[in-house]
């Protein structure tokens, strides 16, 4: 990788000044041999600032959609710019402003954590060694590894060597940092730190472009999200957005479910389902008061009647007509 010229992290200032996509993509496609079609014209624009989700079941083609814009594979046709420059044209001046951790870390599993760190600046031909050991323990301290720094990396859980990885990806100031399923392997303390991170960078300035299947987590700390499944993409753009071009669902407390689901589907309520003390169902086009007091007079002993607001796992089954399958 060639040392980037001195004109280039002012073009990237320009570009995100400018309020130009950090990432944009047209008719982006790959199809590999066999003819398995993995990305189908994919038209993604991604705000500079923002939090970005990428999101989709495994197998929808987020991660080769990345290996493209981060010019590890070429694509079948359609275009791709990051940082307003082509990919993978632009690969040698782009990624030097680029942390990414991608298919997960790839590790020197007998060498410590810390010395995978310094292998990884070494590499960097725009490091200063002179630095270098400042860097690194900054990075290994912003992931929470600096305890566990002299250990070799094989001795490593599947989640610190995420956060190995991510420390890797931290070792420089990036423009822009791209994420493939960075909370895998995480315990939920680890995925909340991991989450605080990412916003702590994007408030820094940073970019952050997080693939995953975990619709929970791109609603928590995306600020903007695309939808991808089977290869295409569904929709895009800010998370509130998504999330409030779904309806919401009715959710009634009772201690009479059977009689509540009756009167429910009377009034227009669909897709009504029934647990042991709760009923839900899609809100009818008409006032919500009339439909309380349906149940009141059928003698329904109403505990609680709410809307609760939409969220993006009912965006994507109003999009796709189907359920996402977080287990991927």
């Amino acid at each position: 990788m060639g040392e980037p010229s001195a004109a280039e992290p002012e073009h990237s200032d320009a570009q995100a000044e400018s309020g130009e996509p950090v990432i944009a993509t047209r008719a982006l496609t790959k199809r590999y041999r066999g003819g398995q079609l993995a990305v189908d014209g994919l038209d993604l624009t991604v705000p500079a600032g923002s939090v970005f989700g990428f999101l989709g079941p495994n197998g929808s083609g987020k991660t080769t959609t990345i290996r493209m814009l981060m010019g590890l594979i070429e694509p079948t046709s359609g275009t791709a710019t990051v940082l307003g420059q082509p990919m993978p044209r632009a690969t040698r001046a782009v990624l030097p402003h680029v942390g990414a951790l991608i298919e997960g870390p790839a590790l020197y599993g007998f060498l410590s954590g810390r010395d995978n760190l310094v292998r990884y600046d070494s590499a960097d031909p725009a490091a200063d060694p002179r630095t270098r050991k400042a860097r690194v323990a900054a990075a290994l301290d912003r992931v929470g590894l600096t305890a566990a720094a002299g250990k070799k990396a094989k001795a490593y859980s599947l989640g610190m060597k995420q956060r190995l990885g991510l420390a890797a990806a931290l070792l420089q100031p990036r423009r822009l940092l791209v994420l493939d399923e960075p909370t895998n392997g995480l315990d939920p303390q680890g995925m909340r730190e991991i989450r605080t991170l990412i916003r702590e960078l994007a408030s820094d300035g940073t970019t952050v472009f997080l693939s995953s299947h975990l619709l929970d987590e791109i609603e928590q700390v995306c600020t903007h999200a695309a939808v991808m499944t089977q290869g295409r993409l569904i929709t895009q753009g800010a998370v509130a957005e998504l999330s409030a071009g779904a309806r919401g669902r009715l959710v009634v407390t009772t201690p009479d479910p059977a009689e509540a689901a009756r009167v429910l589907k009377e009034q227009g309520v669909g897709d009504v389902v029934v647990t042991a003390d709760r009923v839900t169902g899609e809100p009818p086009d008409r006032d919500l008061a009339e439909v309380n007091a349906a149940l009141v007079t059928a003698g329904v002993r109403v505990r609680g009647f709410t809307v609760r607001r939409a969220s993006l796992e009912d965006a994507f089954v109003a999009l796709t007509g189907e359920g996402f399958d977080v287990a991927g």
